[in-house]
């Protein structure tokens, strides 16, 4: 069987130049690189996992910490955690995907050696899985904003900002009355940080510009979210403009606005936060902010193997919202 010191004889280079080149943990030019992969695929050399994790004192795996908890959209998870993964491979690090709610199955992961570093998601305001992170021996990286992020690593979309562009938007085309329906209650009731941040920076925003608006949490289920729009146009009928941050609901709100005979963008026009796909999956297509759910997933990747590498201080990165318009918003 081959092994890494054959394939440095065969690549005429140093047995650590060929391991930098498998790990990806040094920059190895492209000529040396190409020969080390000729030589491997020459001997079919296959490098041994545990072997490597010994020699490193490393797992070359990453924890995905996302507690299923209600009321979040599991496709969008899968988004992000999509992101998670294609960026570790990159980094040649394998997921572990942790979704238990609950403080043990963390401790259990920063006692031991499982992983190397963490990736933690659906973050609350004031989340209880932050002083066992701040005393963990693994970086970890927060994809989400506490309401206290020092000392932590985090990245986000600006989501407050996003709130703030929707109702700056509806504003500009002419809407005086607007509502933003949001994330389920129970998310609310949780002090998820992204809702509760929305709806801070929807809110004032509409204030700044002089607009009423109405912030009601929308449960995800046809019923509950027919609930939301029926109670909003029997207690609010001047309402022209929404903003809906709730995937799950999207498409039953529209639905119910048809049932009521308020045509989208016409009577009523309607701003998505939401992934791309999401948007263009409507019945109309959606104007939306765009939820870069792999996009931050991948930053998150990188970010935590900077910490890693001990090439980053700790940071925290919000991707500005990037406002698209479609055919759900028009002028009045």
């Amino acid at each position: 069987m081959p092994t890494i010191e054959d394939v440095a004889r065969l690549a005429k280079v140093s047995t650590s130049t060929v391991s930098y080149a498998l790990s990806g943990k040094r920059p190895i030019s492209a000529a040396t690189r190409r020969r080390i992969e000729q030589a491997v695929a020459e001997l079919g050399y296959r490098p041994h996992a545990g072997a490597r994790a010994l020699a490193s004192a490393r797992s070359e795996v990453i924890g995905l910490i996302v507690p299923l908890r209600s009321g979040i959209d599991v496709p969008v998870i899968m988004q992000f955690a999509g992101g998670v993964v294609t960026r570790a491979r990159e980094h040649a690090h394998n997921v572990l995907l942790l979704t238990q709610d609950d403080l043990v199955g963390l401790e259990r992961a920063t006692d031991g050696s499982m992983v190397d570093a963490l990736v933690v998601m659906d973050v609350e305001a004031d989340d209880a899985r932050i002083p066992i992170l701040t005393r963990s021996r693994q970086p970890s990286v927060l994809i989400g904003l506490p309401q206290n992020s020092s000392g932590l690593t985090c990245v986000d979309l600006d989501f407050e900002a996003a709130g703030r562009t929707a109702a700056a938007e509806l504003a500009a085309l002419g809407h005086r009355e607007v509502a933003l329906l949001g994330a389920p209650p129970e998310v609310f009731e949780r002090h998820t940080s992204y809702a509760d941040r929305v709806m801070r920076g929807f809110r004032d925003a509409a204030a700044d510009h002089g607009l009423v608006a109405h912030l009601v949490p929308c449960p995800a289920t046809p019923a509950g979210a027919y609930g939301v729009v029926d109670a909003l146009l029997a207690d609010s009928p001047g309402v022209s403009g929404l903003f809906v941050h709730n995937e799950r609901a999207l498409p039953h709100v529209l639905s119910r606005l048809r049932e009521h005979g308020r045509t989208v963008p016409d009577d009523v026009a309607v701003i998505a936060l939401c992934p791309e796909d999401v948007a263009l999956a409507q019945q109309v297509p959606m104007t939306a902010i765009d939820l870069p759910a792999a996009t931050l997933g991948g930053l998150a990747v990188d970010m935590v193997m900077a910490r890693l590498a001990g090439e980053q201080t700790v940071e925290t990165r919000l991707l500005a919202p990037v406002l698209t318009t479609r055919e759900s918003t028009a002028r009045r």
